[in-house]
């Protein structure tokens, strides 16, 4: 198996490769202690690493902590 795309992050796990969950809106928002509406509005300038599937926000949760490491 080989992976594709960059929507997912991949684990090995016991030998096993497996997909990590991607992150919602809500979820970054609950990780971050922030509100929704907060994540929604400052995605961009805040450069929070989502990427949009379909209509939707996703986050691979590898990006999120490199990207709370790089800040400061």
């Amino acid at each position: 198996m080989s992976p594709r795309g960059s929507s997912g992050a991949f684990l090995f796990l016991g030998g096993r490769m497996a997909l990590a969950k991607l992150m919602t809106v809500d979820d970054v928002a609950d990780y971050l202690n922030k509100p929704r509406s907060w994540v929604y509005g400052n995605w961009k300038a805040e450069q929070i690493p989502f990427r949009k599937v379909g209509q939707s926000l996703r986050c691979r949760p590898v990006d999120l902590e490199k990207w709370l490491d790089d800040q400061n």
